[in-house]
């Protein structure tokens, strides 16, 4: 499985997304990831027939997200693609199972028997929620996808400790969150540091440190830069020990609150404008 995968979830949901697929596999990405929920399946497989790449070069993911009957899902997912077999599907949420998990991996059991996915896992489940699947299945999981990033790492550690012991490999979605949801806070400093030292951009610095944690990592991006960016990671330095033990260190004290979050993006406006008015003094008086 590539370390690293493009995703088409929420962001996109139900947007046609074909060019920006094309762009991510022109790039370099050759993992993609979609969902039942996203409705971004059939813009998915468009790009990549329109790539004309061989179906060996690439590894499709995709989710049951429980909008219909699992095997209706899954041939209407790969109909969507226009593969005869996805590498790896998942149960996009626990949410979404009604009656029994067990029931409900037996059905994908069958569907990897049947060859219409080679690998079978899950989304969004917790350590207990995890640890009951393993207690029924005949087949493990192969993944457990779930939002992960440096605020959150302390309550997933266990989850993460598990998943490894059972062979269960984890990814990370909105693994940016530190600077998309949550700037201004604790894990600012120290990833700041780190890109000082290894001359990379924080979001590269967080994206080192997810992978130092045996994770793989699901991002997207619209932008061409930005996904330049995520797979220059590769080529970066490891965080020392150090780092990543300060990062750990400063995402236990948690997100900033929402206030201070506004507050930090209110400074910044402010700054701006500042800047803007100065400039604008600047040129009147030249």
């Amino acid at each position: 499985m590539p370390v690293i995968a493009f995703g088409t979830g929420s962001k996109w949901k139900g947007q046609d997304v074909t060019d920006y697929v094309i762009q991510a596999i022109e790039t370099g990405f050759s993992h993609l990831d979609t969902a039942q929920w996203y409705q971004t399946e059939d813009s998915v497989g468009r790009a990549i027939r329109d790539t004309g790449l061989d179906r060996t070069e690439l590894f499709i993911t995709t989710k049951w997200s429980g909008l219909t009957t699992i095997p209706e899902a899954i041939n209407h997912s790969l109909e969507q693609i226009g593969v005869k077999q996805v590498d790896l599907y998942l149960i996009h949420n626990p949410a979404v199972i009604k009656g029994s998990v067990e029931d409900v991996w037996r059905e994908f059991e069958a569907i990897k028997e049947s060859g219409l996915a080679k690998s079978i896992g899950v989304s969004n489940f917790n350590l207990k929620q995890l640890q009951d699947l393993v207690k029924v299945a005949k087949v493990k999981p192969a993944v457990n996808q779930i939002f992960f990033h440096p605020y959150n790492y302390a309550e997933h550690k266990e989850l993460l400790e598990f998943s490894a012991k059972h062979g269960i490999v984890t990814e990370a979605y909105s693994s940016l969150a530190p600077i998309t949801r949550y700037p201004g806070g604790a894990v600012d400093k120290p990833v700041q540091a780190a890109a000082k030292r290894l001359n990379a951009t924080p979001t590269q610095v967080i994206l080192s440190w997810v992978k130092a944690k045996g994770v793989v990592i699901v991002t997207t991006s619209s932008t061409k830069a930005h996904l330049q960016e995520y797979l220059d990671v590769a080529d970066l330095s490891p965080l020392t020990d150090e780092e990543i033990a300060a990062i750990d260190e400063a995402g236990a004290k948690g997100p900033p609150n929402a206030m201070m979050t506004s507050l930090s993006r209110k400074r910044h406006f402010l700054a701006l404008a500042v800047l803007f008015q100065l400039l604008f003094l600047l040129y009147r008086t030249w």
